[in-house]
C-alpha cells in the first residue's frame, strides 16, 4: 500500500478505514454483505465568536461527537466483468445533542456497475468526484482544517457519474448533479432559476509516487456557489516511505452581481512512523476584492490497535474579527467579536 493511503487510513477517511474494518455478513455465490461505521467522541473548544449571520457564540470546551457513522456496502457479481453496487450510511451523533431522535442523516444512498474494462457509473447521493479525484491529498483532517473544497460540493443527492477505468495511471471523471423544483408551488416555492444541472469533470494521473488532480465544477448558485466555474490543480508526491508533500490551487471568478470570488493556495504534507501519522498544511486565501487570510492547521493520531485510534487536531482559519451587537431594546451593547480563535479538537474512534 503506498504510504499516502496508509497515511489516510490512519487518519480515519472513511473508504480506507471502512474497508479494512467492514465485517462481511453475508458472501455467497457472488453477493457480498458488508456492515461498517465508527463511534468516535472527543472534546473541542474555540473557533470563530460568530456565526454567519454575525451573531456572537459561545465557543468554549464541550464533549462532542465526531461525525460517528453507521454504513452497509452491498455487491454482487453479474459477470467476470461487471460488478452491481450499492452502499447506504448514516451519521448520527453520539453526545447528548441527538439521543432523541437517532440517525440524524443520510450521508450515502447510491448504486452503481462497475467494470474493469469500461469503467463505473454510479446514481444517487454520494461524495463529489471533484474531492474525491482532485482535492483529496488535502481532505485528510477530521474535522476543520481543508480550505480547499470537500465532498459535498455540487454533489449529494441527485446525482449521477461515470469515472474510466485506469488508463495508464489516468483516470478521468465526469458527474452532474441536478437541482429540482418539482412538487413546488409554482410562483411560491420555485426560483427564478428553474430546473438546475451543475457539471463537474476533470482527470486524475497518478503513477508510482506521483499524484496530481485537474477538475472543474460549475458552482451554480442552486448549491451555495456563486455562479461562476470553479477550477482546481492539486498533486501530491511521496518522497520517501514516511513523508507526502502536497500542493494546490484553486480558483473562481467574481459574479458580476454577487462577487465571491477567490484564489487558494495550498501546501502541505503528512508524516508516518509506526502508528503515528501527523498532518501540517498552510493556505493563502484570496478573496477577490477583499483582505487574504493565512489559514493553518496541525494534526496528530495514533493507531492503539487496527480498531481503535486517538487524534488531536489544530485548525485556525484567520478570519477578522468584527462588531457585534448584543442584547435588545435599551440594552444593547456592541462587542468585538474574535474570529481568529484556534480551534482545537481532541478525541478517539472506534472502528467496527
Amino acid at each position: 500500500m503506498k504510504k499516502t493511503l496508509l497515511a489516510t487510513a490512519i487518519i480515519g477517511a472513511l473508504g480506507a478505514s471502512a474497508a479494512a474494518q467492514a465485517a462481511t455478513v453475508y458472501d455467497q455465490d457472488g453477493t457480498k454483505l458488508d456492515i461498517y461505521g465508527r463511534i468516535a467522541m472527543g472534546i473541542a473548544y474555540g473557533g470563530p465568536e460568530f456565526n454567519d449571520d454575525e451573531e456572537l457564540i459561545n465557543n468554549n470546551a464541550e464533549f462532542v461527537d465526531v461525525y460517528s457513522r453507521l454504513g452497509l456496502r452491498m455487491s454482487h457479481e453479474v459477470s467476470r466483468d461487471l460488478t452491481a453496487f450499492g452502499r447506504l450510511e448514516w451519521r448520527f451523533s453520539g453526545d447528548e445533542r441527538n439521543t432523541d431522535s437517532g440517525f440524524n442523516e443520510i450521508r450515502q444512498s447510491y448504486i452503481g456497475l462497475e467494470s474493469d474494462q469500461f469503467g463505473t457509473f454510479q446514481g444517487g447521493n454520494f461524495d463529489s468526484f471533484y474531492n474525491q479525484f482532485v482535492s483529496l491529498p488535502f481532505d485528510v483532517y477530521i474535522d476543520r482544517g481543508l480550505e480547499f473544497q470537500g465532498h459535498p460540493t455540487q454533489s449529494r443527492g441527485d446525482s449521477i457519474g461515470y469515472y474510466t477505468p485506469d488508463l495508464q495511471g489516468f483516470t478521468a471523471f465526469l458527474q452532474l448533479k441536478h437541482y429540482s423544483e418539482r412538487g413546488e408551488v409554482v410562483g411560491v416555492g420555485t426560483t427564478d432559476q428553474g430546473s438546475v444541472v451543475a457539471p463537474q469533470g476533470g482527470v486524475r494521473y497518478a503513477e508510482g509516487p506521483f499524484t496530481v488532480g485537474l477538475g472543474f465544477v460549475d458552482d451554480v448558485v442552486r448549491g451555495g456557489g456563486n455562479g461562476e466555474m470553479l477550477y482546481g490543480l492539486i498533486g501530491a508526491y511521496d518522497i520517501n516511505d514516511q513523508f507526502t508533500a502536497r500542493l494546490g490551487y484553486e480558483t473562481r471568478s467574481n459574479d458580476s452581481t454577487r462577487g465571491e470570488g477567490f484564489d487558494t493556495w495550498g501546501l502541505g504534507g503528512t508524516f508516518t512512523t509506526g502508528p503515528w501519522a501527523f498532518n501540517a498544511d498552510l493556505y493563502n486565501v484570496d478573496p477577490r476584492g477583499e483582505d487574504s487570510r493565512t489559514a493553518w492547521a496541525l494534526g496528530s493520531y495514533y493507531r492503539v490497535s487496527s480498531n481503535f485510534d486517538v487524534f488531536a487536531e489544530v485548525h485556525q482559519a484567520d478570519q477578522q474579527s468584527i462588531d457585534v451587537s448584543v442584547g435588545g431594546g435599551d440594552f444593547v451593547n456592541v462587542e468585538r467579536a474574535d474570529g481568529d480563535d484556534v480551534y482545537w479538537l481532541t478525541g478517539a474512534r472506534y472502528h467496527f
